[in-house]
């Protein structure tokens, strides 16, 4: 198993609370990355500013999406551990992100369910924009 799929995991019923980072209190999607990229290299790689749950949308600003760019390696054929970028609606900016944990799995935080590891059913699936990979450890 992916050592990034086996953290994740450990994230698995922590609650959703927005902005927050905190396996077993409290995350958000984005929140659920940064933890395990704590657990993978230490600190963060850089500050993220509050954010909204709207962020960027008014703008159309792929702001999730250039950090990725910035932090993570883009991907092109899915593998487990692989991080899922996602557009939640047809226009609008990419802003969920997840963790493919098996060829039909992917762990996320989404509110309302918290931490849980779902069916990469037809409708999440239509909505992965990205896939990248953490760096090498």
């Amino acid at each position: 198993m992916s050592r990034v799929v086996h953290i994740a995991r450990t994230w698995i019923g922590t609650p959703y609370l927005h902005q927050a980072s905190v396996k077993g209190a409290g995350t958000d999607c984005l929140g659920l990355l940064r933890g395990i990229w704590r657990e993978l290299y230490g600190a963060e790689p850089e500050a993220v500013p509050p954010y909204t749950l709207d962020w960027s949308e008014p703008q159309g600003d792929e702001r999730l999406w250039r950090a990725a760019l910035r932090h993570l390696t883009p991907a092109h054929s899915p593998e487990p551990g692989q991080v899922l970028l996602l557009r939640m609606r047809d226009g609008a900016v990419a802003k969920h992100l997840g963790v493919s944990a098996t060829p039909t799995t992917f762990i996320h935080a989404y509110s309302g369910h918290g931490v849980v590891e779902s069916a990469l059913s037809t409708p999440w699936a239509r909505r992965i924009v990205a896939r990248f990979t953490f760096p090498e450890v």
